[in-house]
């Protein structure tokens, strides 16, 4: 941990601990987005005159830099180091004499074959938590082959149960791999921190997209195991219950959760259809679940009838679970997101940003810096090499 100075952050949960972030695009920079946020200073390490290749991912971009990379590098310093020279690896070990942890997804191999892999900084600092992101995984047939969110998202059968019946599977829109492999990392992290509290020891953590993508996949296999059943395609809803799903109004969607028999039986009475709770069809979940297309096609005869906030009222009223399909400029001023203040912008005004969704004790961790420009902070650490 650093010298114990205070600063603006002490009320943070990690502050005092120091992260060094050899990352790049989504996954290690979120992994080090959520340290810093609860107060970590996460140092970035990146390439002389390049970067990280996010900075060039838009537009929009904004003082040089992309949204995308200002979103994933807030609340970090940025220094540059040619990792092919002995002075660039020099440095990186001398970071790594009082660090925390390191969280790095570089190419396979590659932070071992430069003198930088676990081994090598756990010899300078044995209190380390080194962390690696690996695409297909540390070990097996793929794992020196590269990977980005969307080959994780086909190649482990997330993507394969997105969009809609019959028609050509889709990418989850959120980067869902990247950011989960992240917060993998982060919570590995956390975990081998508080191990170090009881052993003094630090310790290697792998994490890779494709076994995030796996992960997504809880409740899929084993639901395939019982079945033999490959799950499908299931629109805005699920495979296992119905009506669970976003329904037509006259202008727009609304997603209806009636997710059990008396939700079920309060929805038909609310659209004017009680006779729908005794028939045979869908007596229960799973027989809706078999006849979903049948109970789907007779709600939307009523609900496309009338607008998305009269039947908004309605549900409300009978206590069934609903949500309009809202747009994020919708999303952005709903009360809702006001009242848990997690909107916040940078210290420049010039950024909207959704702040960690946790809390600690009731406040929201509230650092709010810019992401750094390329190299800003080469000079504070420039006489460590």
């Amino acid at each position: 941990m650093s010298d114990g100075s205070t600063s603006a952050n002490d009320h943070l949960p990690l502050a005092g601990y120091k992260v060094i972030e050899l990352g790049h695009s989504v996954a290690a920079p979120y992994a080090g987005l959520v340290l810093a946020e609860m107060g970590a200073e996460v140092i970035k390490i990146e390439r002389p005159g390049v970067g990280d290749d996010c900075r060039g991912w838009g537009p929009p971009f904004r003082d040089g830099m992309s949204a995308t990379f200002q979103s994933l590098n807030r609340n970090k310093k940025s220094v540059t180091v040619d990792l092919k020279s002995p002075e660039g690896i020099a440095l990186i070990k001398e970071l790594a004499k009082d660090a925390d942890a390191l969280v790095q997804n570089q190419k396979p191999g590659l932070a071992e074959s430069l003198g930088i892999g676990p081994e090598a900084l756990l010899a300078v600092n044995p209190r380390l938590i080194y962390t690696s992101i690996h695409a297909f995984g540390k070990m097996g047939p793929l794992s020196d082959r590269p990977g980005y969110d969307p080959l994780m998202q086909a190649f482990g059968g997330v993507m394969s149960t997105q969009g809609h019946p019959g028609q050509p599977p889709v990418r989850v829109g959120t980067s869902i791999i990247d950011m989960g492999t992240g917060m993998w990392a982060a919570m590995a992290i956390l975990a081998g921190l508080l191990r170090r509290e009881k052993t003094g020891k630090g310790g290697i953590v792998d994490a890779s997209l494709y076994e995030t993508a796996l992960g997504w996949m809880v409740y899929m296999l084993p639901t395939y195991a019982f079945s033999g059943k490959l799950p499908k395609p299931s629109g805005s809803g699920v495979n296992m219950i119905s009506p669970y799903q976003a329904m037509k109004t006259s202008d727009s969607q609304l997603v209806m959760a009636a997710g059990n028999d008396n939700l079920f039986a309060k929805l038909c009475t609310v659209l004017g259809h009680p006779e729908w709770i005794a028939d045979e069809r869908f007596l229960s979940n799973a027989d809706r679940v078999v006849n979903k297309p049948a109970i789907i096609e007779l709600i939307e005869s009523v609900t496309s009838l009338e607008t998305t906030a009269h039947w908004i009222e309605k549900l409300d009223a009978a206590g069934i679970p609903n949500a309009p399909v809202q747009t994020l400029d919708q999303v952005q001023v709903h009360p809702q997101t006001e009242a848990l203040e997690i909107l916040r912008e940078d210290t420049e005004g010039q950024m909207s940003f959704f702040g960690l969704p946790i809390s600690f004790d009731g406040r929201r961790p509230d650092r709010n810096e810019q992401a750094p420009a390329l190299g800003a902070h080469d000079g504070e650490f420039a006489a460590k090499g």
